[in-house]
């Protein structure tokens, strides 16, 4: 009984996870409309997508059973976050000029050559218990290497004192997902999800707070309301 509960807890953790990074993973959407529509990929850098890439198939590598058995949903998240990105990145390079779609279409053949290293080096040169060990790290060090972004808009908000450039639909997403794959993790006991998970939940609860406060700031400053964007 207590088996089966532990099982169905966090099976549902790792479903809301999945449901919660499927908002994080069509909010580029109306950026790649526009630049559909404009033909152009104007300012925008194709890199955070290709780095997004290189993540999802490291993590996606790491939920398969032959390298991480019972953490089959860590996989199917990835699985369609790699989509998304490899999408964006292809539509990137269609419209970016030449120059950019050259160093693009470099990057993005250096992620497949890097996650097919990866790949062989694991089945290899590893047995199971090392390879999840190896693939673990890996996945961590990528996960935690990409909180950049969210501590460069924490970073941003507290200096220009504006939510302006943090969508708070974007923020909640983030938290909710993290906190949703660290349960996942710790009733798996596997460090290697709780641990980068924990660390977003902390980010995503930062970001929430700080939304909280400048925005009751901004409406106390204006009588106008505040526009939200996911753009």
């Amino acid at each position: 009984m207590i088996s089966s509960t532990h099982s169905l807890l966090s099976e549902a953790a790792g479903v809301a996870g999945n449901l919660f990074a499927f908002v994080l993973f069509v909010s580029p959407i109306p950026t790649f409309s526009r630049i559909v529509r404009n033909r152009s990929t104007e300012q925008f850098s194709g890199l955070p997508y290709i780095y997004a890439l290189l993540n999802c198939l490291i993590c996606l590598w790491y939920g398969l059973p032959h390298v991480s058995p019972g953490v089959i949903l860590v996989a199917t998240v990835n699985s369609v976050g790699a989509v998304f990105q490899l999408v964006y990145v292809i539509l990137f390079i269609v419209y970016a000029n030449k120059g950019k779609k050259i160093r693009m279409l470099g990057l993005l053949l250096a992620v497949f050559g890097a996650f097919a290293v990866i790949a062989y080096v694991s089945m290899t040169f590893f047995d199971s218990h090392t390879r999840q060990l190896f693939v673990g790290c890996l996945s961590v060090a990528s996960l935690i290497s990409m909180f950049a972004s969210p501590l460069f808009v924490i970073n941003l908000v507290i200096r220009t004192k504006s939510v302006e450039f943090m969508p708070f639909y974007l923020s909640l997403a983030t938290f909710l997902m993290s906190i949703s794959f660290l349960t996942y993790g710790m009733l798996k006991a596997d460090l290697f999800i709780y641990l980068p998970n924990g660390i977003g939940t902390i980010l995503g609860a930062i970001q929430l707070s700080l939304y909280a406060y400048y925005s009751r700031i901004s409406n106390d400053g204006s009588r106008e309301p505040l526009i939200e964007s996911i753009a």
